[in-house]
């Protein structure tokens, strides 16, 4: 679930699904935001910068299952979200499930906004 957030900037699901994807998703855009200056600065980085950006990365692919939305979270998600101390996502209550009644809500990044993919 962390990916499809990270790939397409918000996502519905129960509400308790939601909360528990937070302390996930949280973690994996704080090692995006460690190494976002590291990561633009590229060639001109130093052998022990490139290594902390390789850290980060690897430390990120433990949660993160695809390679488009790693890229995007050192690329995009990790610059936007570098001045902020915490509170990267947000939950929005929408609706009851038809069928089990289960309480909906969307979890979406801060200011990102939904992004569509083709």
């Amino acid at each position: 679930m962390v990916t499809s957030l990270l790939l397409h900037g918000r996502i519905e699901t129960t509400e308790a699904k939601a909360k528990e994807l937070r302390m996930f998703a949280d973690p994996v855009i704080t090692w995006g935001i460690s190494v976002h200056a590291l990561v633009a600065k590229g060639d001109k980085a130093t052998a022990a910068e490139r290594a902390q950006v390789v850290h980060a990365k690897r430390q990120a692919r433990l949660t993160v299952m695809t390679r488009e939305a790693l890229d995007k979270l050192f690329s995009e998600i990790g610059p936007h979200f570098a001045t902020r101390k915490g509170g990267y996502t947000r939950i929005l209550k929408t609706r009851v499930r038809k069928g089990d009644a289960a309480p909906m809500a969307f979890i979406e990044l801060v200011g990102l906004g939904p992004t569509h993919v083709a």
